[in-house]
């Protein structure tokens, strides 16, 4: 299964009518299906063994595999296997184990990284490119991508509170970013997420440019379809994320900012973890492959 191309990141400043805003671009944003029924694992259709009796090095990787998610705590580091150089026989098998999960990635910064989970949760399909093309394609096990914890605010810079000159029409808006300005100098890694409920809010669409240009888009993107989809995208500002829930008809219902290191909608449960080290095991089964 190649990976697929995903199009253009989401727009992060919000803009629209009232508190309920769409945003010009959300129509073209398209990873893979659209938003429907909740996601539920369902065992992939995978070739029947004597098909891939000779794929062992496919069947060695998945071995790693196995043993990488049985011992990962969430949290830790992530665990990372590279396969460029696999065969494209090897990776077929792989694709098709793997298949398509429930969370998608964007990473747009000094390379190009698209990065989708497998039904698995926790096992990621990652591929990395730049101008000249394939850089590195790898499989990481991990409750989020490295990469987003590594880059999502590496290059963040500090929130303008300047407010003076407002545009007009901006009223609301000012002391949201004075709240996030000063919850950023605070927050540590492990602490609850601090949410604002713009929905809730009486914001104008000048507000909404406002807090989106304040804020500004990072470079990552983030796709999670459970009931509907969760559109998640980093802002220039450190731990300062916009999410945005849309139900199963894509209409807007829930939008928000919350200063968190990865928002929790995004990552994976210790407890899905253990389910899919569990599922591997199966699947391997049905090779005939010693796990042990």
């Amino acid at each position: 299964m190649p990976m697929k191309d995903y199009g253009r990141p989401i727009d992060i400043p919000v803009v629209g009518e009232g508190s309920q805003p769409g945003v010009e671009g959300d129509e073209n944003f398209d990873f893979m299906k659209p938003p429907g029924e909740m996601f539920t694992y369902d065992m992939p259709v995978i070739p029947e063994p004597e098909e891939v009796e000779d794929l062992s090095e496919a069947k060695a990787m998945l071995v790693k595999l196995y043993h990488a998610i049985s011992g990962y705590q969430t949290k830790t580091s992530a665990i990372v296997f590279d396969i460029s150089d696999m065969d494209a026989k090897n990776i077929d098998l792989i694709n098709q184990i793997f298949n398509e999960g429930e969370v998608s990635v964007i990473y747009e910064g000094d390379t190009s990284v698209h990065i989708q989970e497998s039904v698995l949760t926790g096992i990621w399909r990652i591929h990395s490119t730049n101008e000249s093309g394939t850089i590195s394609d790898v499989i990481e096990v991990s409750d989020i991508p490295s990469i987003v914890r590594d880059k999502a605010f590496a290059d963040a810079v500090p929130m303008d509170t300047n407010l003076d000159n407002l545009p007009a029409n901006v009223l609301n808006a000012p002391p949201l970013i004075i709240e996030l300005a000063e919850k950023i100098q605070t927050w540590k890694a492990g602490e609850e997420h601090h949410v604002i409920n713009l929905t809730l809010l009486p914001l104008s669409q000048e507000d909404l440019n406002f807090l989106g240009e304040r804020l500004g888009v990072g470079p990552i993107t983030i796709l999670s379809r459970g009931y509907g989809n969760c559109r998640i995208g980093s802002t220039t500002k450190k731990n300062i994320w916009w999410v945005k829930f849309f139900n199963s008809e894509d209409k807007l219902i829930l939008n928000t900012i919350e200063v968190i290191d990865v928002p929790e909608v995004a990552t994976a449960a210790p407890e899905d973890i253990v389910d899919s080290a569990e599922r591997l095991k199966e699947i391997l089964e049905v090779y005939n492959v010693e796990v042990v």
